[in-house]
């Protein structure tokens, strides 16, 4: 919105920055980036495995529970979307970098 009185456009905020991560959401992201660069790191990633893995992720570390649903939730908040053509080794260099707090 201008001024009125001048013209002058207000001042736009920068953008807010990402909350970080708990702990236990830096944990399941870690987790998700080392098997992902592990198992066919050059296989082609998908949005479907990026959703199956934090379920699976979640689900083992806290079973089919409430808490299970709220971590899965932070996880996938974590996690960048999946770029066309992005493989599975890319995907987890760039979960590495979250994990450390860059902002991408």
């Amino acid at each position: 919105m201008a001024d009125h009185f001048t013209g002058t456009p207000a001042p736009v905020p920068p953008p807010a920055l990402p909350a970080p991560l708990s702990d236990e959401t830096r944990g399941l992201v870690l987790q998700l980036a080392d098997g992902l660069s592990r198992l066919r790191p050059e296989a082609a990633m998908s949005d479907g495995i990026r959703l199956a893995r934090a379920l699976v992720l979640a689900e083992q570390l806290h079973g089919p529970t409430e808490a299970a649903y709220t971590a899965e939730q932070a996880l996938l908040a974590a996690l960048p979307p999946v770029q066309p053509g992005q493989t599975r080794g890319e995907y987890a260099a760039q979960l590495h970098l979250i994990a450390q707090g860059v902002t991408l």
